[in-house]
């Protein structure tokens, strides 16, 4: 590899809304993130379909298989 030429890695703290706090690597020393796999709908399991007006059902009728 040729030297000089790729960023410096440093240990980044990243820190999430939710509380989740973890460590890896990266150019910046400190990441603040909205979402994480902690508290991401699905990852957590919490994850749903959200239909509006029918929408769903509209597809499905139109598309069934006959």
């Amino acid at each position: 590899m040729k030297k000089d030429i790729h960023p410096k890695l440093v240990t980044c703290t990243v820190s999430c809304s939710c509380g989740n706090s973890f460590e890896t690597q990266s150019q910046k020393s400190e990441m603040r993130i909205d979402i994480c796999n902690e508290c991401h709908p699905f990852f957590t399991g919490s994850e749903r379909m959200v239909d509006t007006a029918g929408r769903i059902e509209k597809f499905n009728q139109r598309y069934a298989k006959k």
